[in-house]
């Protein structure tokens, strides 16, 4: 059965977890903006982590099903509806056939994530739904598009499942002044250590210049001692500092390859957080240990895979249940 888009809002894009071991072919990888929120909307409906998914950004967003499942919203708090009835982000619920969800204007955060149980069932070039609109790759009909009013997204019909939600300490809270955490590449000593510094002390401005590609700051201008440096393979979440010194932090949908120098790297998790700010954001930076985010990002991965965690989840649904209340997922 399917899924009716009724308004696509500015941009609504169906989102995996991206396309993997092509950027050598100039491909890039895309994915969530908000991997945490994405993952965790797979999590509360038992999905497998990499089910498809809608990503909706700035809402104006509504949608009708037409078969009965079970959805999760996580992501940006944008005033969600069921029928006209407001529901909360961060939780999954039990739809019917004519069921009508409406995301309106983003209240925190910018962007939401919609699962359904078992995932959209769309094309996968490349092995991936992820959406690239510049690379023509993904989507509904997997030549890049975004979402349209009257797309039809299919899923598997599935009897309604026990609801879950996210303990509220678990909820991430969406600042506009924000601690990146950054892993030193090895092209950190092609600035001074006076340079360093200033990045590191100094606040910046989120620009309005920002997309799924990459987001420019303002602020302090740093200063390379390298002019010229060869094009090379660009990692998510690099850090460029081109001639004016503005930093430059590079996103799902980046180039493959670049010419500019690069300070470092923001950790994933911060990649998350800088998904749900908005232009005039306040940015800060903070050095990270290569191995403690290795570590970090190793537990996380671990525990979106089922290996951590799973008989917490069990029990708190079985203790909730009998307490008639909806279950809290972990």
């Amino acid at each position: 059965m399917t899924l009716r888009i009724l308004t696509p809002g500015p941009l609504s894009l169906l989102q995996d977890l991206g396309r993997f071991g092509h950027q050598s072919i100039g491909v890039s990888t895309g994915g969530p903006m908000d991997e945490h929120a994405f993952l965790w909307a797979n999590r509360l409906l038992d999905n497998d982590r990499n089910a498809a998914q809608i990503e909706v950004t700035m809402g104006q967003f509504s949608c009708e099903f037409y078969a009965e499942t079970t959805i999760a919203i996580t992501g940006a708090d944008m005033g969600a509806t069921l029928n006209g009835r407001t529901i909360e982000p961060w939780q999954s619920y039990s739809v019917q056939q004519g069921d009508r969800l409406a995301l309106r204007g983003a209240r925190s955060g910018m962007r939401a994530y919609l699962a359904v149980q078992g995932g959209f069932k769309v094309p996968t070039p490349l092995d991936s739904c992820a959406t690239v609109v510049r690379d023509e790759l993904g989507g509904v009909q997997g030549r890049g598009d975004k979402l349209n009013a009257k797309d039809l997204l299919r899923f598997s019909v599935s009897k309604p499942m026990l609801n879950k939600r996210l303990p509220h300490h678990f909820i991430p809270t969406y600042s506009q002044t924000l601690t990146l955490e950054v892993i030193l590449g090895y092209q950190c000593e092609d600035f001074s250590s006076q340079q360093r510094e200033r990045f590191f002390n100094s606040t910046y401005t989120l620009t309005p210049q920002m997309d799924r590609m990459g987001c420019r700051l303002s602020g302090e201008a740093i200063e390379c001692q390298r002019t010229t440096l060869v094009s090379e393979g660009i990692a998510l979440g690099a850090i460029q500092i081109p001639a004016d010194g503005q930093p430059i932090v590079l996103l799902k949908d980046r180039q493959t390859i670049g010419g500019y120098p690069k300070i470092g790297c923001v950790t994933s998790k911060g990649l998350s957080q800088l998904a749900q700010c908005l232009p005039g954001a306040e940015i800060r930076f903070v050095e990270k240990d290569l191995y403690q985010a290795e570590a970090e990002r190793m537990i996380e991965q671990q525990f979106f895979r089922g290996y951590i965690g799973q008989s917490y989840v069990e029990k708190s649904q079985a203790e909730e249940s009998r307490a008639g209340m909806s279950a809290t997922a972990e």
